[in-house]
Order: C-alpha cells, then sequence, then structure tokens
C-alpha cells in the first residue's frame, strides 16, 4: 500500500462521519443555507432589487425571488461583464463557466470564491466516500485519467473564463497532480480527435487505475486502444479497477464498456454542473445519488407537469416525495437565484435523500400531447435490451415524425448499434409495449390509433460523432440529447446516413 493510499483511509472516515452529521440534519440544513446566503447577498444590486433584506421566511424568499432559467439572470451577468462588482454575489465571480444554450447562446455562469469549494470539494468527497465504504484506495498509487474540456481560460472582464472541467483541471489537489494524466499541453488540444491519439500516446503503456469522463466519450477511448493493440482494456490496464462517470445515464452504454474492459470493475456516478456539484452516489448496493444539501446551495423543486405554469408549485427539501418528476432549482453562494437548470429529478430515497436524474425539463415529446420524457425512453431501451441480449447500443436519440409520406404518425427512434437485435421487429415492439406501460398519454395515442407503433432506424458507425464532429460538440463534456420534439436532430443523422 502506498502512502497516498494509507493516509486516505483516515480522511475518508472523516469525511463520513461529516457527511452522516448533516445527512441527519437535512431539512435544517438546507433553511440553514437559504437564510445564510440571503444574508450576504442582501447588498448585492440583485438583493437590493429583490429585497433581499425583507425577507424572513421560505415563503417570503418564494414572493421575492422569481424562477427564471439564464434568460432571466442575463442581465445581471452582463453588468458583471461591463466590469461592475457585488451583482449577483458579493464582490467579482472567481471563474465564469462557459457553456451554450439553445436560446442563450453562450451562457456564462458565475462561480464564486464561496462556491468553487464546492465543485472541487464535492468530487474529492466522492472519492473519500468510495474508499471509506468499499475500502478500496489502491487507485491512488497509480495513474489516473480524467477526460476532459480544455483547462484554457481567457479573461473576461477580469474574470477567468472557461468550461467548468477545465477550471475543475486547475484545482485538482496537489497530491494528485503527479499520478494525472493526460498533460496539461494535450489537455489543451481544441480537436477532440487529435486529443484523443495524443492521451492514448501518453496513457497506453502507463498504470492507469481510475479512468474518468462521459461515458460515450471513454467508449471512443477505449475502441482506439482496442485497434491499436488488439487486447481488451483490462489487458491493457492491469491496475484499472475504477471507473468515474456522469452526465448521462449509464445504462445504455453500460454492456459495451465492460465488454472493452473484459471484467466487471467499480463504478462511481457524479451529478456535476456548471451551476454546482449537485450529488454523487454514496451508497454501492442502493439506487440514487446522494443530493448535497451542506454545500452552499439551497434547492427547490417544482412538479414537472407545472413547470410550464404560470404560478408552479415551489417546494423546498421537506414537501418532496417519492417516485415524483421535479425540475431542479438551484440558489446558490454564487449568486444564482430561483435558476432553473434545465434538469428534473426524482427521489428514490428521502431519508436520506436520493434522487435519480430524469430527464431535461426541455427535453421531451409532446408533439400529441404524450409528453415522454427521457426517463422513460431510457427505461424502455434497458427492457429492450434485457430481451434481447446481443445487442449492444453505441448511442440513440427518439423524434417524432409527424407527417409521414404515408399513414400514422409515429416516434422515430434512431439508433447506432454496436450489436444489432436478431430480430429488429422484436426488439422494435419490445421497445413499444415497454413505453406504451410506462406513460399512458402515449398508450392512448397508440389505442386510439393516433400514432402507429414506434419505428427503429438504425445508424451506420459513426454517426453519433460524425453527428457531434458536424455541430462543433465532439468530445469533452459534450452529451447527445436522447430526445426531441422537433427533427432537428434526426434530420441531420438521416443526412449523415444518406
Amino acid at each position: 500500500m502506498g502512502i497516498k493510499s494509507f493516509l486516505s483511509k483516515p480522511l475518508a472516515a472523516i469525511t463520513a462521519s461529516q457527511q452522516k452529521k448533516w445527512m441527519q440534519n437535512a431539512v435544517q440544513t438546507q433553511h440553514s443555507w437559504r437564510e445564510k446566503i440571503v444574508h450576504k447577498a442582501s447588498q448585492t444590486v440583485y438583493g437590493k432589487d429583490h429585497k433581499f433584506g425583507d425577507i424572513n421566511t421560505y415563503e417570503d424568499f418564494k414572493h421575492a425571488v422569481p424562477v427564471n432559467d439564464y434568460e432571466g439572470i442575463k442581465p445581471y451577468v452582463e453588468q458583471i461583464l461591463e466590469g461592475k462588482n457585488d451583482i449577483l454575489w458579493p464582490g467579482k465571480p472567481l471563474y465564469f463557466a462557459k457553456t451554450s444554450g439553445t436560446t442563450s447562446g453562450v451562457k456564462y455562469i458565475p462561480i464564486s470564491k464561496d462556491s468553487i469549494g464546492n465543485h472541487i470539494g464535492s468530487a474529492k468527497n466522492a472519492l473519500l466516500n468510495y474508499i471509506h465504504e468499499t475500502g478500496n484506495s489502491r487507485f491512488l498509487d497509480h495513474k489516473l485519467i480524467f477526460l476532459s474540456g480544455s483547462p484554457e481560460m481567457t479573461m473576461q472582464s477580469g474574470v477567468h473564463t472557461g468550461r467548468l472541467s477545465g477550471i475543475s483541471n486547475h484545482h485538482v489537489p496537489g497530491y494528485l497532480k503527479t499520478n494525472q494524466l493526460p498533460s496539461y499541453e494535450t489537455n489543451c488540444i481544441d480537436d477532440w480527435e487529435q486529443k484523443l491519439e495524443k492521451i492514448i500516446d501518453e496513457t497506453i503503456d502507463q498504470p492507469m487505475s481510475l479512468i474518468s469522463g462521459i461515458p460515450p466519450w471513454v467508449q471512443m477511448y477505449f475502441d482506439r486502444i482496442q485497434q491499436r493493440t488488439g487486447k481488451q482494456i483490462k489487458d491493457v490496464f492491469p491496475d484499472f479497477d475504477l471507473f468515474v462517470y456522469g452526465g448521462v445515464n449509464f445504462e445504455p452504454y453500460k454492456a459495451k464498456l465492460f465488454e472493452s474492459i473484459g471484467k466487471k470493475i467499480d463504478s462511481i456516478e457524479l451529478y456535476p454542473a456548471s451551476e454546482g456539484f449537485i450529488a454523487y452516489q454514496d451508497k454501492f448496493e442502493s439506487e440514487g445519488l446522494l443530493m448535497l444539501l451542506n454545500d452552499g446551495i439551497f434547492y427547490e423543486f417544482i412538479p414537472a407537469e407545472e413547470y410550464f405554469d404560470e404560478n408552479p408549485t415551489r417546494l423546498s427539501i421537506e414537501d418532496v416525495q417519492l417516485n415524483k418528476n421535479y425540475a431542479l432549482i438551484i440558489n446558490s453562494n454564487a449568486g444564482l437565484w430561483g435558476y432553473s437548470i434545465g434538469d428534473t429529478v426524482k427521489f428514490v430515497s428521502l431519508d436520506p435523500y436520493r434522487i435519480i436524474v430524469s430527464g431535461r425539463i426541455k427535453h421531451f415529446i409532446s408533439a400529441f400531447g404524450e409528453h415522454v420524457i427521457g426517463e422513460e425512453v431510457e427505461k424502455a431501451m434497458k427492457y429492450a435490451c434485457e430481451l434481447h441480449p446481443e445487442v449492444e447500443i453505441v448511442e440513440f436519440t427518439v423524434a417524432p415524425m409527424v407527417t409521414p409520406k404515408e399513414g400514422l404518425p409515429y416516434h422515430e427512434w434512431l439508433i447506432e448499434f454496436a450489436s444489432e437485435p436478431n430480430d429488429m421487429k422484436a426488439f422494435a415492439k419490445d421497445l413499444d409495449e415497454k413505453l406504451v406501460k410506462l406513460n399512458v398519454y402515449y398508450k392512448d395515442l397508440i389505442v386510439g390509433s393516433i400514432l402507429k407503433p414506434l419505428v427503429v432506424n438504425s445508424l451506420r458507425r459513426n454517426s453519433f460523432i460524425d453527428y457531434m464532429k458536424s455541430i462543433g460538440k465532439l468530445g469533452g463534456q459534450n452529451k447527445v440529447p436522447r430526445l426531441s420534439n422537433d427533427r432537428k436532430i434526426a434530420d441531420q443523422l438521416h443526412q449523415i446516413n444518406a
């Protein structure tokens, strides 16, 4: 056992003890954070505009702070970009996390000196929690790789600006820096395919023990290694025993990823976002991610079916229910107020509070009133793959076909298979039957002959890679939307396959 592995054990025990303490007082902890952040921001421009000085209760807070998306805080961000201080949070942001939005163009999400610990400390605590739960700390003695965006940053009005994964790269603890791959220079390469080849050059002969990244891009890394070596990953990296991931549901990628590895290894799921590090997997025999309720964020939850109402219900943590979809709202010590990050979550435990990410509030199909969400299509896919064990999925997305050349409208599933079903018609039938069971509105449309059963179209290999490349989002932390209410993605995929 190396020195890092040895010393991590007592630190992991301390982290677990601190975690247990706030877990037992989750509701009180949350309202304590609401009071703290409101008080600290009371003299900011936003705080004065929304009369933070008059807020004493959660009801006061809801009356004072509207729910909004980036467009709602954009005028305040623009003031920060003009060089002004004390706008959303005291002082000036430490960073802007730069993201791309569908309606707002480039978004600049503030990260403050107070909030950076949430992003960095939570990732560290996830690993320490794993060490405490499993006793495995061997990975700290070997090489670690984080497949992430470029750590290069620009300056926007005196604020360092870059991708969240790149910002986080600057805060990897010193004791792990010597273990970390790839090199800074390689991480700065913009072209993903060129970067990937360089990453392989630097890692292929190293004792890799932990690999972290978004599953489809990790799979691409594994595929390229196998093309070079003709070996499974376990034979290239015999010390590899921990996979850390986030950003997408792992299930559609799991079978192919583990087949590439050649053995089952431990994994840790994280839920990081530019707006805050929200949850991580704390137990490895239980479903769900532990919601981080003691880290500078006061959370609110809107029932997903009410999200687009004029006055939706807003709940704090003590009023949520099991197995109900909620739009996630953040108020934070970075200066985000009533901010909808666009995700929906579902609680699978209330003691402690554990969630699964069930989809995106704007990623759904409701061309006919069916309101099919990401969680439902992923469950249907998992079910069909279990019935057809020969199937391996690379990637998929779903879109409505509203005006087919003939016959009834339908949902089109565009799937890139690593291994196709032996019986494609049976596979599509099983997908459709599961979706009918999961969504009563979809069932009514099928039974009422408004829609015909879904149609599966098999795409050629690398279709999604070529699609992401065509929109400039290949690699890093980018993700393919699982479903959409229009045919923009579907039509582009068909063009690529023409």
